[in-house]
């Protein structure tokens, strides 16, 4: 999945080339998730994920002279985690993300040395369980961690500056926070338990961007 959309967005960067307004770019970086609360069980506990890499593509066109919007695709690396008594249980998992955002610039246009911006988008979240289901999980009576899928509606802003490298060519260093329900498909508690209802994955990232003339 995320092989077919990276190369179908970069694909379109000799078109983004051509025509009038439009970047195209690649993004890497950190994922940093939150752990949730676990309530009804035995003991205090959390529930989560654990960081990992992130990677992702994107191709944008340039509204106006203060607006730009783009679409988005971006991977990471999500183990799933349950700590408790200073004990960890992980369990290999992933997450897609696809989204359409609106870019706010500061004033000055692509050409400035050094540009700031923000961003707010919403999409979809994929959660992906990897692992090897096992019947004697570790910390189970907090979860139960599942080789399967589930979609989230998610919402995602983001912050940074845009750096010119060359015509043509900008780095853009940016955090980005991507903020769904959790997904309790995935990662699922047992009856009577309970997790906090709202995941947060923030996301240090940086940037390669071709932009046109």
């Amino acid at each position: 999945m995320k092989i077919t959309i990276v190369a179908a967005l970069l694909a379109l960067a000799p078109a983004a080339a051509m025509a009038q307004k439009w970047e195209v770019g690649v993004a890497g970086g950190y994922s940093f998730l939150n752990n949730v609360n676990v309530t009804g069980g035995p003991s205090t506990a959390t529930a989560g994920f654990a960081p990992g890499f992130a990677a992702g593509a994107f191709l944008g066109e340039n509204l106006y002279r203060h607006v730009s919007g783009e679409i988005r695709y971006e991977y990471m690396q999500s183990n799933l985690r349950l700590t408790s008594g200073g004990q960890t249980a992980d369990f290999t998992g992933a997450a897609h993300a696809l989204h359409y955002d609106v870019v706010f610039h500061t004033a000055g246009g692509s050409e400035m040395p050094v540009q700031g911006f923000a961003s707010i988008g919403g999409g979809l979240k994929a959660f992906m369980g990897n692992g090897t289901e096992s019947a004697s999980q570790p910390l189970s009576q907090y979860g139960y961690f599942t080789k399967t899928n589930q979609v989230k509606p998610m919402l995602t802003g983001s912050a940074g500056i845009k750096v010119r490298v060359s015509s043509g060519v900008a780095l853009r260093f940016e955090v980005r926070d991507f903020a769904t329900q959790f997904p309790t498909n995935v990662l699922t508690p047992p009856p009577g338990v309970k997790y906090s209802k709202w995941l947060n994955d923030v996301v240090p990232m940086v940037s390669l961007v071709f932009t046109t003339k």
